[in-house]
């Protein structure tokens, strides 16, 4: 064999490790129990949210409300600050109707309670994420990064099959087999096999985290108060986010302050590298946890530092969720 023909042979060989590798990152099926425990988790934030823009709806999006239409219709045209996005418009825009407004609410919250639960999840989920991106649109000025990170999480949810498992639709499934079998049934109440649709929706869920991730670490590169490591005494002593003072642990222990600032800026600098490798992958989802953690319990952010810890479960093994949890 010449060198000429060597070199073709070795060639498509590694194009063909490399296609499979593809394929199997992309399109091996995979199943849907850490989906479904993020569902739930998911579900029960946006009915939170939901329940809370309940208590005083009107002053989000009613006629009258903080931010009225017609201002929030400026700001995205760029008549009162440069244009920077094109937000597209909400309906919640043109409804002035306070009763058609509440009617419209309520049917959110039930459709969040339904995607918490699991009923219907084939249609009730993206009914969810398209309802919740009206209330996104709507709401400028009184959006937070829970918001934000749900929305995110909704859209990859609604493309798995994460009601087939720890859902209603899996105890209809079961009670109903003859029903489950039809055209129908296949696609409204799936089965908790293996899914490519699954293994799509996992990896789209965690390449928009490392880039979330990435740039969250490169943004703090660029402050000064990162690199000498007082971020976190500023992050400590904010007291419009504090909700427990542990400015005397700070300010008692400058070094472990400077320390855990450059840690933070590594790691998340660097997540969407080393979440990956099964030897890094503990380090940096205990890292997750206990950033996120300390946000959610220091700094007055529960919710967010909450659904964060939840993004960071797509990382875990449907297998091990499922021996985990010990029950389907």
């Amino acid at each position: 064999m010449s060198r000429s023909q060597v070199v073709v042979e070795a060639s498509v060989n590694w194009l063909r490790q490399w296609t499979g590798a593809w394929n199997a990152f992309w399109f091996l099926p995979r199943l849907p129990h850490t989906l479904a425990i993020m569902r739930i988790a998911v579900g029960a934030m946006l009915l939170y949210t939901h329940v809370v823009l309940a208590t005083d709806l009107m002053s989000f999006v009613g006629p009258d409300a903080w931010m009225d239409p017609e201002t929030i219709g400026e700001l995205h045209r760029g008549g009162i600050v440069p244009q920077n996005a094109d937000w597209g418009r909400s309906y919640l825009w043109h409804i002035d109707s306070p009763g058609l407004l509440w009617a419209h609410h309520a049917l959110t919250m039930l459709v969040s309670a339904m995607v918490m639960v699991g009923f219907a999840t084939r249609l009730s989920t993206p009914l969810a994420w398209g309802l919740q991106l009206m209330y996104m649109h709507r709401l400028t000025g009184a959006l937070f990064g829970l918001d934000q990170i749900v929305t995110m999480l909704l859209m990859y949810l609604m493309l798995s099959r994460c009601g087939s498992v720890f859902a209603v639709d899996a105890w209809l499934r079961r009670r109903r087999p003859d029903w489950a079998a039809t055209n129908w049934g296949r696609r409204l109440l799936p089965s908790a096999q293996p899914a490519t649709a699954n293994m799509i929706a996992t990896r789209l869920i965690q390449l928009h985290l490392c880039t979330i991730y990435l740039f969250g670490g490169l943004w703090k590169a660029r402050g000064e108060s990162w690199w000498d490591g007082s971020a976190l005494w500023f992050s400590a002593a904010n007291l419009e986010y504090q909700s427990v003072d542990v400015t005397w642990f700070v300010a008692r222990y400058p070094f472990l302050c400077s320390a855990l600032s450059h840690v933070t800026v590594f790691w998340e600098t660097f997540y969407c590298a080393l979440v990956w490798p099964r030897l890094t992958r503990p380090l940096i989802l205990l890292m997750a946890v206990m950033v996120h953690g300390g946000i959610a319990l220091f700094l007055g952010m529960i919710t967010f530092g909450t659904i964060m810890i939840v993004a960071n479960l797509v990382f875990l093994s449907p297998c091990f969720v499922r021996r985990l949890v010990g029950r389907e």
